[in-house]
């Protein structure tokens, strides 16, 4: 194999070669890893007469456009055109038409020899020259249309040009200064009085409102993205069927049009129905399957009784649920197709699990199979997007209910950084994602042997060549009903370590991404729907896009735990960026009280997680030095009570410590602090515990305490009251 043709296959596509682990070490990417990744693209990495081909074919493609696909400038700033052509055309008279967003449209006469020559290539014996134009239009903010037309009028070739602002949004009071905080939650795990075994929009809008009263100015959720009707053991929130639609679990069944039919509650007042239900209200794990037994039952008689009332005739209602299935266009009509398919094969006792084991005829979105499908079961089709409505519409609600409680910013959403293998998302854009390779992360404190996420990734050439539009689907689609939001392993706009399938995580490499044109879209949506945007830059982050992420707006995400000097010692949230959430834990790691007891280390223990005893016994070792590092800074900032040990083996993680590094944050210089309803209620068993999969009932674990008990709380409404005067004090300190 020519090295020189799969190294420049290699830099063209976008591999890096070399970066810096998470320990500040280089580290080299294998060349087995590098042809591996190419493989994993497309490319014949084992023929090399192929791969010379392929990489002649790769070349001449992007020549053969006499305009870029898309382009991503920043407002104000000079704009320029690249412009191919054969040299037997490049003195020919042209006209650049540049039709705007709100369909105004402007034309600029070019001659393209006038420009700057700026590339000269041969394919197959002829010339081409690539030239640079100067746009003499301003254009505004916004998506727009430009074409290049021969002198006969005629379309040559179009592009996409995006005009971006130069940062994302910020609500008025974090431009002020000032220091807010609020809860995060994952929805799924509420207990309510009323709720069917599983958080839903009644549960949200019921906590936005009591916590707004004590001051929080958000409620963040982890993702609640599109899941799987036909498999609700499938229940991740972080491998999703799509981002762009909403996981119909959480839909409040009983406030529904229909719901006090006859019909329905003959169905819901059942003893069978009513004993299920009050075995998933009171069990401390979401049993999933029945939950979605329970619900999809009861929301498929209501949709009955709004089919023949409304929404199979010319009615008002019916012509909003039309609307609604006229805006999600092909995407709502491929999640809800999906899920119809997937039903029916699973009912039919058939593989089901995702759309490699669907028929043949069935296993791609727009073959011709599946539009005979969603003909013949239309009914069940609308039905789904008939849920995606109701979600929508709940979850609006709750945000609106945000708005009325003088929440600055109210929801704040998540965006996971990918969709399993099976989703509807690959299934409806095949072309989009390499399905043999995974996204996952090199070995980092969180996972020493490195981690394998299962998630396809986008190609970016792909990505590139449809205009970045699925990208601009995710972003504003995550962005509706919400104040912000939270992106997930936010590096993914400018790298991705991708894993070839069957291959360990350590043998991966890093893929590069468009940074600045993804940048400046996520600032567009981000204005244009008013979103405070938060990047999730833990783990192996180079400098480069932490500078970029703070030059466009987003708000870093500091962890407590993680912010720790060579020396050991944890650095004061008066020091954290003022342009970022801080938090002391997440869901990917143990909660307060199980970090100061150890319980994820007896866990990891318990589950093998740990490659040697050596390896578990610097990992206690290193516990006990953090939490008398902690100790100490506590102490040292006078957050915890001057009776408390000063030595880690006489302190237990009581009420006191608890309070106590809550309100540690809260002085500290973040925009925003985040805080888990888990600590509130000193919970000691973890949401997710990275690296297992059945060994462990990730995203299933409840919260020990209903809301309503919350919030009668005193000692818990006195904490929330505390926070919220500590964060005052601490904008007026800055």
């Amino acid at each position: 194999m020519s090295s020189s043709v799969l190294e420049k296959l290699v830099e063209i596509r976008g591999i890096e070669t070399n970066y810096v682990d998470a320990w500040g070490k280089p580290a080299i990417v294998s060349d087995a890893s590098k042809a591996k990744l190419l493989e994993t693209m497309g490319y014949s990495v084992s023929d090399e007469q192929a791969l010379q081909s392929e990489l002649k074919d790769f070349v001449a493609n992007n020549w053969m456009q006499p305009l870029n696909p898309v382009q991503v400038n920043r407002i104000g700033e000079p704009l320029v055109i690249a412009l191919r052509l054969p040299i037997e055309l490049v003195n020919d008279d042209y006209t650049l038409k540049f039709t705007l967003e709100d369909g105004s449209e402007l034309e600029q006469a070019i001659i393209p020899a006038d420009g700057e020559l700026i590339n000269v290539v041969h394919i197959d014996d002829v010339e081409f020259q690539e030239y640079i134009i100067d746009v003499k239009h301003q254009l505004p903010l916004g998506y727009h249309d430009v074409q290049l037309l021969g002198d006969d009028g005629d379309k040559i070739a179009d592009m996409r040009q995006i005009i971006a602002p130069k940062a994302c949004f910020k609500p008025q009071n974090i431009a002020n200064n000032e220091k807010v905080w609020g809860l995060s939650v994952q929805l799924y795990c509420v207990r309510s009085e009323t709720n069917w075994g599983v958080g839903d929009f009644s549960d949200l809008t019921y906590l936005i409102k009591q916590s707004g009263r004590q001051g929080a100015q958000f409620v963040g959720l982890n993702p609640i993205h599109a899941l799987y009707p036909a498999d609700p053991e499938a229940c991740s929130p972080y491998g999703p069927s799509s981002r762009r639609w909403l996981n119909f679990i959480y839909i409040d069944v009983s406030k529904l049009d229909g719901y006090q039919d006859p019909s329905v509650q003959e169905i819901v007042n059942a003893p069978e129905f009513q004993s299920a239900l009050q075995h998933v209200r009171n069990i401390d794990y979401v049993d999933y399957e029945a939950v979605v037994q329970l619900k999809l039952k009861v929301l498929k008689a209501i949709f009955e009784v709004q089919w023949q009332k409304s929404l199979s005739k010319n009615t008002k209602l019916n012509k909003v649920f039309k609307a609604f299935i006229e805006e999600g266009g092909e995407s709502l009509a491929m999640l809800a197709t999906y899920d119809a398919i997937q039903e029916k094969l699973a009912n039919e006792g058939k593989a089901s699990w995702g759309w490699p084991v669907f028929p043949s005829e069935l296993s791609e979105f727009h073959k011709p199979g599946v539009e005979k499908f969603k003909k013949a079961n239309n009914k069940n089709v609308k039905f789904y997007m008939f849920l995606q409505w109701q979600a929508a519409l709940q979850l609006d609600a709750a945000q609106s209910t945000a708005v009325q409680a003088g929440m600055s910013i109210g929801i704040y959403r998540d965006l996971a950084v990918g969709v399993s293998e099976g989703s509807a998302e690959i299934w409806g854009n095949r072309d989009l994602y390499v399905t043999d390779a995974s996204v996952g992360a090199p070995p980092d404190v969180l996972g020493p042997l490195g981690q394998n996420w299962g998630l396809p990734p986008m190609d970016p050439e792909t990505l590139y060549q449809q205009k970045y539009q699925p990208i601009i689907d995710l972003f504003s689609s995550n962005m509706k009903s919400a104040g912000a939001l939270r992106i997930d392993h936010v590096m993914a706009l400018l790298r991705l370590w991708w894993v070839p399938k069957g291959e360990n995580a350590k043998a991966g490499g890093y893929v590069y991404y468009p940074v600045d044109d993804l940048l400046g879209i996520l600032a567009l949506e981000s204005c244009r729907n008013e979103n405070l945007v938060i990047g999730e830059d833990l783990g192996t982050v180079p400098d480069e896009i932490r500078i970029k992420l703070a030059e466009n707006g987003v708000h870093s995400y500091r962890v407590f735990f993680f912010e720790q000097a060579k020396d050991g010692g944890f650095y004061s949230p008066h020091h954290y960026p003022v342009q970022s959430m801080s938090t002391l834990t997440t869901h990917d790691m143990p909660t307060l009280t199980g970090f100061w007891h150890c319980l994820d280390l007896e866990k990891g223990k318990e589950l093998g997680l740990y490659p040697s005893d050596e390896v578990l016994q610097e990992l206690y070792s290193s516990r006990h030095e953090n939490k008398q590092q902690i100790l100490n800074t506590l102490h040292g900032h006078f957050s915890i009570p001057d009776w408390m040990g000063r030595h880690v083996e006489q302190v237990a993680m009581v009420k006191e410590l608890n309070h106590g590094m809550q309100y540690h944050m809260a002085k500290g210089s973040s925009a925003l602090l985040s805080l888990q309803l888990e600590d509130w209620l000193e919970m000691d068993k973890p949401v997710n515990i990275p690296g297992t999969f059945k060994e462990y009932p990730n995203w299933k674990r409840k919260l020990t305490r209903n809301l309503e008990q919350i919030f009668s709380d005193p000692v818990l409404n006195s904490l929330a009251l505390g926070l919220t005067e500590t964060r005052k004090k601490a904008s007026n300190n800055d």
